[in-house]
């Protein structure tokens, strides 16, 4: 009988022989693609680039502030030219896809300060929208909205400059954090809130206006996928007006499906046309049916005991 390693050596023969069909999923050069790690790694530096006093390094001294940004940014454009390197690689000799690399990174970083800007909106909506917020720090420390539209925002501009794959990485990697999952490509206005959050879907070709409020659940999705391939670069998802707000479990699906400004899309409902400016949209109210069992022991609370 085969000893243990020898079973485990006919093993590896086995998937490696496997891994010659040639299939999409037999490659092997781990270095032909960006690393997850590294690119997780740069949304903490960028998120330290964004929201500067949110964030401590030991390494770093508050009072040199010009320093410790200027080594933010080289560590990120260092990693950032070289994940872009890779993503450009298979369509071009190696230098024109580290010159490429080189100029998408600092047109990135010229756009940060229009973004922080935009992103300073979104903060504001969650702290206008949101009673139970008592301060903008509590927004940006703990709300998990806060970050997935972040890195949202960030990654939407290198998917406009037509940067592959790292931009979806970049928001997957939010949708793993917050359950919120917003495609890089959809086109979200000023003051977007997110309230609660969990289990948001916003589809690729999605477009949001400003003012903006949407609660956990809402898909903002395709009315159908069966076509696959051939419906990609095609308008799937819906248009979502000025000062709109749609409440949790709603479903609002189709690349010709608007949603008008002000208008309130109520709980659980399921829209697949459009709907006029100012209306409200509510599913009736189920009857409820309540009955007592027969069999079921009591009391349910003791008997309140006289003094």
């Amino acid at each position: 009988m085969a000893t243990m390693e020898q079973q485990v050596e006919t093993i590896v023969d086995t998937i490696l022989e496997d891994y010659r069909n040639g299939r999409s999923i037999d490659r092997m050069n781990p270095f032909a693609h960006p690393d997850k790690v590294v690119v997780i790694d740069m949304i903490g530096k960028l998120m330290r680039i964004v929201y500067p006093g949110f964030s401590r390094d030991r390494n770093y001294r508050i009072y040199n502030t010009h320093h410790n940004l200027s080594m933010l940014i080289e560590d990120v454009m260092y990693n950032l030219v070289k994940q872009l390197t890779m993503v450009y690689q298979p369509d071009m000799e190696e230098r024109q896809a580290q010159e490429k690399a080189q100029q998408v990174s600092l047109d990135f970083f010229r756009a940060i300060p229009g973004l922080r800007g935009v992103i300073q909106t979104d903060v504001e909506a969650f702290y206008d929208g949101d009673p139970a917020a008592y301060s903008t720090d509590e927004i940006v420390y703990c709300y998990p909205g806060i970050f997935a539209i972040t890195v949202y925002r960030l990654a939407h501009v290198l998917y406009t400059m037509g940067v592959p794959l790292l931009p979806r990485m970049m928001t997957e990697h939010a949708h793993s954090v917050t359950g919120i999952d917003i495609n890089p490509g959809a086109t979200i206005g000023k003051y977007f809130f997110i309230d609660h959050g969990t289990g948001i879907v916003i589809g690729e070709t999605t477009v949001i206006g400003d003012h903006v409020k949407i609660y956990q659940g809402v898909t903002l999705g395709a009315l159908t996928t069966r076509g696959g391939q051939s419906l990609r670069g095609v308008r799937r998802h819906p248009t979502i007006e000025d000062n709109v707000t749609i409440y949790a479990g709603a479903s609002i699906l189709g690349g010709e499906t608007v949603i008008g400004r002000d208008c309130v899309i109520g709980s659980n409902v399921f829209i697949t046309h459009s709907i006029s400016p100012c209306t409200t949209v509510s599913v009736k109210s189920q009857e409820l049916q309540i009955r007592q069992r027969a069999n079921c022991p009591g009391p349910f609370w003791p008997e309140k005991q006289e003094s």
